[in-house]
Parts: structure tokens; C-alpha cells; sequence
């Protein structure tokens, strides 16, 4: 009974020192084991075997990246203006032996750092550079962050301005030039439209009168085009007519005659003088003779 006592005391034993010296590391994870309270190695991801009477588990170590957050720090610039600033730092862990005893409490000294290093930056700026230089001051601070911490096995991969905080004045006054700043816009987006609209406006006028003068110019080409037509065709007309009073040969007598008939139509019309060709004159006289022979 005794010896299956011992057995069982064994047994547990051995149960809790496999227990105690099996370590399944999960991924993103690094164990610091220690021998004796002295650095000894460091466990990755996977299955390890410790000596549970003689290594620990000083810390476990997180390879992911992290976010801190710290509050707003109070900074005073260059034209001696104290802004409220606050920054977020990402950050990883590169050598988790030196995370672990390279600096005491590795958050704190990151904070401390970064309220440090964000007064010297600040410090050599105004505040309207402090508003307008996010991105220079991201940049200045990640590079000496990321120098300053590299000792401690930690690498600075991004600095982030989350918000800055003006004075009360400061930023009474920025309200005023920003509103300032609008109306002006404001007004000269107004005059701009004002003044495109009146160039529109005179640029339909000039397109109506060239418009205008065209159609008066073609009215005028079209009116000249008929009386031209019209000229041409009487023209012709008389010369055809010309034509054939030549062809027929006409006698003395038709001519004269012809020369009446246009004359009978001169007499008609409101003329105060008429002048009468030879021609007719002796016409005339021959129809005298005649009609004085027929009464005898």
C-alpha cells in the first residue's frame, strides 16, 4: 500500500514537472526565459521544453505592432504661445531581450521621449508654422524616436499628431481671419460671375449685330442679283427684238410709222417738251400732201 502511494506521488510529480517544463509559445509571441535569474534565451512561436526547478518565464513579448495614445502635452512655440498637443506613436518591438532589460518601463520612457523631443521641435516653430508643418513634425519626431529607442529594441514606425490645441486668443482670432478669408472668397467668386456674365452678354450682342449685318449684307447682295437678272433679261429682249426687225428688212415706211407709234406714247405721257425727229417731220408733211390730193 505504501509503495503505491509513492507511486502515485511520482506519478503527479511527473505530471506537473512535464506541465511545468512544456511551453507552447503562440504566434506574434516571444517568451524571455531566464536560468537561475540570468538571461538564458528566448522562446518563439511553437512547442519548447523548459526546466521547470531552474528556468522561468521572465516576461512574454508581443512582436505586433502597438498604438499608444498619450494625452495632451502642453508646448510652448517659438512666438511663446502654449498649444496643447496631442500624439500617438506606433510602435514594435524588434529584440525582446532588449525590451526587457534595456529600460525600465518602456511605455513611460517612450511618453517621456516624445513630450520631450515634441517641445524641441515645437520650440523652433511659430504657431502658425506649428498649424501648417503636421507632416515636418511627424517626420522629425519618428526619426528621433525611432534613434533614441532603438538601444531598448523598440522601432518607431509612424508619429501622429492627433490634435493641437491653441489658446483661447489664438483661436478666437483664427475664427475672425478664417470667416474674413470666406467673405473675401465669397465676394470675389461673385465678381468673377458678374463679370463673365457681362462678358457673355456683350459677347451675344456682338455675335447679334455681325449676325445682323450679315443678313443685311445678303438682303442687299440678293436685291442688286434681281435688279441685275432684270436689267439683263430686258436687254436681251430689245436685242432680240432688234434681231428680228433686222431680219425682216424693214421698209423706210415701217420705220416711220414704228417712229409714230412711239411717239403717240411720248404725246401721252406728262413730258412739257417734245422734240420731234426729222424723220417724222417730213412723214408728216407727205401725209398733208396726201390727203390734200384725195380731196381734189
Amino acid at each position: 500500500m505504501f509503495a503505491y502511494s509513492i507511486a502515485i506521488v511520482i506519478v503527479v510529480v511527473a505530471l506537473i514537472y512535464i506541465l511545468k517544463a512544456v511551453k507552447i509559445v503562440p504566434e506574434s509571441r516571444v517568451y524571455v526565459v531566464e536560468k537561475l535569474g540570468k538571461y538564458d534565451k528566448s522562446l518563439n512561436a511553437g512547442l519548447s521544453f523548459l526546466n521547470p526547478f531552474f528556468d522561468r518565464v521572465a516576461r512574454i513579448v508581443s512582436l505586433k505592432e502597438q498604438v499608444v495614445d498619450f494625452p495632451p502635452q502642453p508646448v510652448i512655440t517659438k512666438d511663446n504661445a502654449t498649444m496643447q498637443i496631442d500624439t500617438v506613436v506606433y510602435f514594435q518591438i524588434t529584440d525582446p531581450k532588449l525590451y526587457t532589460y534595456g529600460v525600465e518601463r518602456p511605455l513611460t520612457a517612450i511618453e517621456n521621449l516624445s513630450a520631450t523631443t515634441l517641445r524641441n521641435i515645437i520650440g523652433d516653430m511659430t504657431v502658425d508654422q506649428t498649424l501648417t508643418s503636421r507632416d515636418i513634425i511627424n517626420t522629425k519626431m519618428r526619426q528621433e524616436l525611432d534613434d533614441a529607442t532603438d538601444p531598448w529594441g523598440i522601432k518607431v514606425n509612424r508619429v501622429e499628431l492627433k490634435s493641437i490645441l491653441p489658446p483661447a486668443d489664438i483661436r478666437v482670432a483664427m475664427e475672425k481671419e478664417m470667416k474674413a478669408e470666406r467673405e473675401k472668397r465669397a465676394n470675389i467668386l461673385e465678381a468673377q460671375a458678374k463679370r463673365e456674365a457681362a462678358i457673355l452678354v456683350a459677347e451675344g450682342e456682338k455675335q447679334s449685330a455681325i449676325l445682323r449685318a450679315e443678313a443685311k449684307k445678303e438682303t442687299q447682295i440678293k436685291e442688286a442679283e434681281g435688279r441685275a437678272e432684270a436689267i439683263i433679261s430686258v436687254k436681251k429682249a430689245q436685242a432680240e427684238a432688234l434681231k428680228l426687225l433686222n431680219e425682216a428688212q424693214p421698209t423706210k415706211e415701217v420705220l416711220s410709222l414704228k417712229s409714230m407709234e412711239t411717239f403717240e406714247k411720248v404725246a401721252n405721257g406728262q413730258a412739257t417738251k417734245i422734240i420731234i425727229p426729222s424723220e417724222l417731220q417730213n412723214l408728216g408733211g407727205l401725209v398733208t400732201a396726201f390727203s390734200e390730193l384725195n380731196k381734189k
